[in-house]
């Protein structure tokens, strides 16, 4: 084994962390006995020869010897090193991918390109591994045929080969995953994948494979599912709940004498040149996959992760087929809120963990009616398992408003763990729990002495302060103690951390009272991260309006310093304060004109708060129009109408921004509800309409997401409604 390899020239190549001349080692460590040492080298490879996918020289250079390691039946783990293998040439570089590549990408598009033409010219090798002694290597290798093979009806045809005489569950359900795959990369095959997948989910196989077949079925075909989709998914988990009954094995996919019912008699033959297929079982389905060790590698913390995970659970896989049919049924949210209802009505907390999870990934994917779907998530509170009541709270705290019907759970939960109202971390400062979030941004008073003990604390949670701001007037109570708080606080290099929490509070509740204990802060802001300190404090000042008249000597110092941050946003609070156009004027003109693109935005919004008294900025801010920061035109735009009252230049803007990106919708929204009412078969009603038709959220991501993603786009929901109604102060017209 490795032969030659010591005659590359490993240290003329780099990785992600440098020479390469590390790469035989690893490569070595792969085939070793230890198996903290195949650990440990495995994890190298990810981490370094193929960093976060990535394909350099020495990746390359490392593809003739991991087929090496793939074949020998010495060597141990050797699912890991074709699921490697799987994971270096099967990247896929379309046409639009090359079209985007630029001069210092050619090479590592490059990379890919000769990566998967390498891997794919030895893919034939897993041909032989499908039918491996090792239920470890028979696990990977049907996906590797499926994403690597250049014959996908040469593969098919083996995929169903292959299912009746494997004796593994796992792996069988592997390789009709690596059906759906094929059918997902070779979409003239898809109709022949769904039929066979639609007659192992109608037979009487396991309800293991059933399950997968329909998972399957939903990413391919997803109009082959049956129209009772629902009740068939939640009596398949009923059955894998409930053991077997007797010794008999079940659903071993044949009609009893040894015949594939589902043998597709149109089916290409396997390739007569190649290897031939063992059809006798191969290996018991307890046979070991490989000692699994506890290493401190990454890849060592996700096994171990995974493992937990799967403790006790007699179907781990049952909750990957779940996701895998969520994803299949796409924007059928009223089959994927029925199917996660039953789920969450399981007796088997594991299934409810999971459903609690992929119910927040729905909802914050896709708009729906989720009233029956929260409550049963608000049910999991209660429960006695931590994992499921903390997996629960998380994903109410995402809710805001829609966390309503859940409201009472929260707020039992929270009255019975008074220990779980702020968390502390090894590092940074603590926070307070999901439980209190969630019912802070309900606006629940219910919360108000979770907050108050919070604030008696020695150290502040950074997030007590927006807990406040989403309270409003009911969290009044607590303004005594924002104010000792914040009179208490240094000013030395740790005053933001301390401050800033207590002026948002001070902020939310609009607490002109504490308008002496705010210029202290204004006044004594350090050094370092002082800037951030006095943004915080002129936004507290300008939150109070009229009663903050005691600051008006201190801004008015400010705004007579033109041309800097703290000049614009001074203005704009003493403007709140006193109304003294003539003396905020200056300095926002002065901030229209600045070189950094935020200050510019700000000025403009202040400007859009003086109205008409500003109208002299208007030629300025439609100027603005046509700047190549799309953030700054609309922020023009909305102030160019406050100021002229003129709206047809602005929708007309505005509109433009809507469609040019998502993130600018609700800030477009607001203007357009204030002018409302949107004319009926305006440009504007048909953009609002067209909103609310859609049921993904506008602000939706695949492999990401944002903590007021759902919060954002229920607002811009609630925006467009009023939009509509015409229950602005202007017209769009």
């Amino acid at each position: 084994m490795f032969s030659g390899i010591d005659e590359v020239d490993w240290a003329s190549m780099e990785h992600a962390y440098g020479p390469a001349d590390d790469v035989p080692g690893l490569l070595r460590g792969l085939a070793s006995e230890d198996p903290a040492e195949r650990e440990a080298a495995l994890d190298g490879m990810y981490g370094a020869v193929h960093h976060q996918g990535d394909v350099y020289a020495c990746t390359l250079a490392c593809i003739p010897f991991l087929f090496e390691l793939a074949v020998d039946p010495e060597v141990q783990d050797r699912g890991s090193v074709v699921e490697l293998l799987t994971s270096i040439g099967g990247f896929d570089l379309d046409e639009d991918d090359e079209a985007e590549i630029d001069e210092d990408e050619i090479e590592g598009a490059a990379n890919y390109a000769m990566a998967a033409a390498a891997v794919t010219a030895g893919a034939g090798v897993f041909f032989e591994l499908i039918a491996d002694e090792d239920p470890g290597v028979r696990l990977a290798a049907p996906l590797a045929l499926a994403t690597l093979h250049r014959h996908p009806v040469r593969v098919l045809t083996l995929l169903r080969e292959r299912l009746p005489v494997e004796p593994d569950e796992e792996v069988r359900l592997a390789l009709v995953e690596a059906a759906g795959r094929v059918a997902l990369r070779h979409r003239p095959l898809a109709g022949r994948v769904a039929e066979w997948l639609g007659r192992l989910a109608s037979r009487s196989h396991s309800p293991g494979l059933r399950l997968a077949a329909l998972a399957q079925l939903a990413r391919c075909s997803p109009d082959g599912l049956p129209g009772d989709v629902v009740p068939v998914v939640s009596g398949l988990l009923r059955e894998m709940r409930s053991p077997p009954e007797g010794d008999a094995a079940e659903g071993d996919g044949t009609d009893g004498d040894g015949t594939d019912p589902d043998r597709d008699p149109d089916a290409e033959p396997v390739d007569p040149d190649a290897e031939p297929v063992d059809a006798e079982p191969v290996a018991a389905a307890e046979a070991c996959r490989g000692e699994q060790v506890a290493t401190p590698t990454l890849v060592g913390q996700l096994r171990s992760l995974s493992a937990q995970e799967s403790a006790g659970r007699g179907t781990p896989w049952a909750a990957d087929l779940l996701r895998t049919l969520h994803v299949g049924l796409d924007d059928r949210v009223g089959d994927r809120t029925a199917l996660l209802a039953d789920q969450l009505r399981s007796p088997d907390r594991r299934q409810r963990i999971d459903a609690v999870r992929m119910s927040g990934g729905l909802i914050r994917a896709w708009r729906g009616p989720y009233e029956e779907l929260v409550a049963l998530v608000g049910d999991q509170l209660s429960d006695p398992e931590p994992r499921l009541a903390e997996a629960a709270s998380h994903v109410l705290e995402e809710l805001f408003g829609l966390a309503a019907p859940a409201a009472d759970a929260l707020a039992a939960r929270l009255a019975d763990r008074p220990g779980d109202w702020v968390k502390s971390w090894a590092s940074g400062p603590p926070g307070l729990g999901s439980t209190v979030k969630a019912l802070a941004r309900l606006g629940d008073a219910r919360v108000v002495p979770a907050l108050a003990a919070a604030l008696e604390l020695p150290q502040v949670a950074h997030d007590v302060g927006f807990a406040v701001g989403h309270l409003g007037a009911a969290a009044q109570p607590l303004a005594g103690a924002l104010r000792r708080r914040l009179a208490e606080v240094e000013l030395d290099e740790g005053a933001y951390d301390r401050a800033s929490p207590l002026l948002a509070g001070l902020t939310g509740l609009r607490a002109g009272e504490a308008t002496p204990e705010v210029l202290r802060v204004l006044r004594g802001a350090p050094q370092y991260r002082g800037e951030w300190l006095r943004t915080a404090a002129l936004r507290a000042l300008g939150s109070f309006g009229p009663e903050a008249r005691e600051a008006v000597p201190e801004l008015r110092a400010l705004v007579s310093r033109p041309g800097t941050a703290s000049a614009t946003e001074a203005a704009e609070a003493l403007w709140a304060i006193s109304g003294d156009a003539d003396a905020v004027l200056p300095a926002l003109i002065e901030g229209l004109q600045s070189h950094q693109v935020h200050e510019r935005r700000a000025a403009a919004v202040a400007l859009g708060s003086l109205g008409p008294r500003a109208a002299v900025v208007a030629p300025r801010l439609r100027g603005l129009l046509a700047h190549e920061e799309l953030w700054l035109r609309v922020d023009a735009a909305i102030a160019l109408w406050e100021v002229s009252g003129r709206s047809q230049e602005t929708v007309e803007a505005l509109l433009a921004g809507w469609e040019r990106s998502r993130h600018v919708r609700v800030r477009v929204a607001e203007c357009v509800a204030r002018m409302g009412p949107v004319p009926e078969g305006s440009a504007a009603a048909r953009v609002l309409r067209s909103e609310l038709a859609s049921v993904r959220r506008h602000n939706a991501m695949d492999g990401g997401y944002g903590s007021h993603d759902i919060h954002e786009d229920e607002k811009l929901l609630a925006l467009c409604r009023q939009a509509l109604r015409g229950t602005g102060k202007g017209t769009t017209a």
